[in-house]
Parts: structure tokens; C-alpha cells; sequence
């Protein structure tokens, strides 16, 4: 799983509110549902539409820094 619960991020501009495991064949597929501003509703999207939006509020520690990253190349 690639994305939490209130990641935003970019598709229509969002807020991620749900995430859905799914058992395929070939493995684990992950869809979301992302509560979209412009559409004042919830849309779903597969993990591969969707990234998410980088910009912060704050300047961070190297730790969260370090944290962040570690967390969005799941290592």
C-alpha cells in the first residue's frame, strides 16, 4: 500500500478517505476512495492514477525528512 488515510493527493486534487485490497492472481491490487473537491464527492481510483501531492507546510527535520521518503518508496 502506497497511500493513508488523508494523504492528499493528485488526480482531481484530493483526499484519500478509504483504501481496498484486493487478491488477484498476480498479487495485491490496491484502489482508494478520494474524496474530490470539485466534484464535492467521493471518486475511485487504482493505486497507478493517482500520486501524491508534495508540497508542505513547514520545513521538515532531516528525520521526518528521512521518514518521508523511507515512506514513499515503501522501505
Amino acid at each position: 500500500m502506497k497511500y493513508t488515510f488523508g494523504d492528499i493527493v493528485v488526480v482531481e486534487l484530493g483526499v484519500i478517505v478509504k483504501c481496498w485490497i484486493h487478491n488477484t492472481d498476480v498479487g495485491k491490487e490496491f484502489n482508494y476512495d478520494v474524496y474530490v473537491r470539485k466534484y464535492n464527492g467521493i471518486k475511485n481510483y487504482k493505486e497507478d492514477e493517482i500520486e501524491r501531492y508534495m508540497v508542505r507546510h513547514k520545513y521538515l527535520s532531516e528525520e521526518e525528512q528521512e521518514y518521508q521518503y523511507n515512506a514513499i518508496n515503501g522501505l
